[in-house]
C-alpha cells in the first residue's frame, strides 16, 4: 500500500479510552482538522503512522473495538463532530471519507461505515467503530470482535430508503490537482506580501482563505501539479535546498 511521506510527523496527544477501552485518540492540534491534514504522517506514543494515499484494494483482518458516549460531541480527526449514533469509524491510516464494509467474523453480521477519525491505538486492534455500528454487528456487549475490513471507496450515491451508500468510487490521493503550502497568516496583508515575494520566483503563488474555531487564516501556496508525487518532490526540494522551513503537498 502506498503511503504519504511529504511532511514531518505530527505529534498526537491521546485523549484516553472510550466507553469501551478502545485507546481511541485524535490529533490535539486543531490545525490538523481538515482532510488534507489528515493525510500527513503523525506519531502516537513514539510510533509513526503514515496515512495511505489510496484505499483501492484494501482488505484487513483483525480485532475491532468501539467508542461511545465519552467522545460523543467531540471533534474527530477530520474536524467533524463525533456522533455515536452515526455510521462512522476510526482507522489509523485509511483516507478520510473512505467507506468500508465490516464483517464480524464471530457471527457473520456485516455493516458499512465511513472513516472520519484516527485510532484505535491499542495493540492488536485495527478499527474503532461508533456505538451504532458496533451495535449492528454485535460488538457492544463483548467490547471487541474479530472482523474483516474491506475498503469500498468514497460514496457517490445513497439509498432513498435509509440513506446508506450504494455506489462507490476509489479514494485516491495520487491523482488530482495539487499544490504546496509554504505559509499561513492571520492577517491578509501579511499573506499578500509573502505571495508577491514568492511570485517573483515561483509559479502559481496564491492565497487560500481558511477558517476554523481559532479564526480566519490565509494560506500561501505555490506550484501546480496533476499528481501527488511531483508535488511531494517539489515540497522536499523547497525544504532541502531553498530555505523553506515548512512546505507540504496539499490537494486542491
Amino acid at each position: 500500500m502506498p503511503v504519504l511521506i511529504f511532511c514531518l510527523a505530527v505529534t498526537v496527544a491521546g485523549c484516553g479510552a472510550g466507553t469501551y477501552n478502545s485507546g481511541h485518540s485524535r490529533p490535539a492540534d486543531k490545525r490538523y482538522n481538515d482532510t488534507d491534514a489528515t493525510q500527513r504522517p503523525y506519531r502516537i506514543a513514539g510510533k509513526h503512522y503514515y496515512p495511505m494515499a489510496s484505499a483501492n484494494g484494501y482488505v484487513e483482518k483483525g480485532r475491532a473495538s468501539w467508542y461511545g458516549r465519552k467522545f460523543h460531541g467531540r471533534k474527530t480527526s477530520n474536524g467533524e463532530t463525533y456522533n455515536m449514533y452515526a455510521m462512522t469509524a476510526a482507522h489509523k491510516t485509511l483516507p478520510m471519507n473512505t467507506w468500508v464494509r465490516i464483517e464480524n467474523l464471530d457471527n457473520g453480521r456485516q455493516t458499512t461505515v465511513r472513516i472520519n477519525d484516527r485510532g484505535p491505538f491499542v495493540a492488536g486492534r485495527i478499527i474503532d467503530l461508533s456505538y451504532k455500528a458496533a451495535q449492528r454487528i454485535g460488538i457492544v456487549g463483548p467490547g471487541t470482535a474479530r472482523v474483516k475490513v474491506t475498503a469500498l471507496g468514497e460514496a457517490t450515491a445513497y439509498s432513498k430508503k435509509d440513506h446508506s451508500p450504494v455506489n462507490f468510487k476509489p479514494v485516491d490521493y495520487w491523482k488530482g490537482n495539487f499544490t504546496v503550502q509554504v505559509g499561513a497568516f492571520k492577517m491578509r496583508t501579511n499573506a499578500e506580501t509573502y505571495r508577491i515575494k514568492l511570485s517573483k520566483d515561483y509559479l502559481n503563488a496564491h492565497i487560500v482563505p481558511y477558517a476554523d474555531d481559532r479564526g480566519q487564516f490565509y494560506r500561501v501556496r505555490i506550484g501546480k501539479f496533476n499528481n501527488l508525487n511531483d508535488a511531494v518532490t517539489f515540497s522536499e526540494r523547497l525544504m532541502a535546498g531553498e530555505g523553506f522551513h515548512h512546505a507540504f503537498a496539499v490537494a486542491e
